[in-house]
């Protein structure tokens, strides 16, 4: 949790200090799919099996530092999450479980663009930090069941985690993101990759990197 204190705190402060030296500022309304997955071994890797479709929408801001230089803070709601599948339906034990939480999320990326040209390209990252606000966990075959995801009541300012339980999910979820891209007049089309730093069951063991999100976004906005 203090890591995910320090990126606020730097993400808030760079936003200010950024906004103030902008050439040019501009919105891009987005929006997308999401190829969600949890990590599910301790090296941080994950079965491509256990993919989760979602999708995202949100506004992202340009503020254009130099020729070829600009700062993306964003705004979004986005799905991430896991899928399970034993069998096949009408198998006697098929069970299929869906852990699709939602988010409203804050990027901040740093974009490198071609400097000349209607057509510009682009590739950036930066960090992330975001809050659950809802989302789903459900169960079909044996066990048939469609319940809202429980949160942990953890405080982003302190070190403690309250409201944890095996059931609960962290409130709170942070890490890093990559992103390329094409700028065609007004349309931008892009890849993002979202690594999460963060445990995403709240009683999860912090000693590996099992169990935190993963997400492939791709992603079509309108620039204004």
């Amino acid at each position: 949790m203090k890591t995910a204190k320090l990126l606020f705190c730097a993400t808030i402060l760079f936003l200010c200090a950024s906004g103030a030296y902008a050439q040019k500022a501009s919105a891009i309304i987005k929006g997308g799919v999401n190829l969600a997955n949890i990590s599910n071994k301790d090296d941080g890797s994950y079965s491509d099996a256990n993919g989760l479709t979602s999708w995202q929408a949100g506004i992202v801001g340009d503020f254009e530092l130099t020729d070829f230089l600009a700062l993306q803070p964003g705004l979004l709601y986005t799905g991430k999450g896991i899928k399970w599948q034993n069998g096949q339906p009408g198998d006697a034990l098929y069970q299929k479980l869906t852990f699709n939480p939602q988010y409203l999320e804050l990027p901040v990326n740093l974009v490198f663009k071609t400097p000349t040209g209607s057509t510009r390209f682009f590739a950036g990252a930066g960090p992330y930090v975001a809050m659950g606000v809802g989302g789903k966990f459900k169960g079909d075959g044996v066990y048939d069941f469609s319940k809202s995801i429980e949160w942990s009541s953890d405080d982003p300012l302190t070190s403690e985690e309250e409201g944890a339980g095996v059931f609960r999910a962290k409130r709170f979820d942070y890490g890093l993101n990559a992103l390329v891209g094409i700028e065609a007049s007004n349309l931008v089309l892009s890849a993002n990759y979202g690594f999460g730093l963060a445990k995403v069951q709240s009683s999860a063991n912090n000693n590996n990197d099992n169990n935190k999100h993963r997400v492939l976004s791709f992603t079509l906005g309108v620039k204004f």
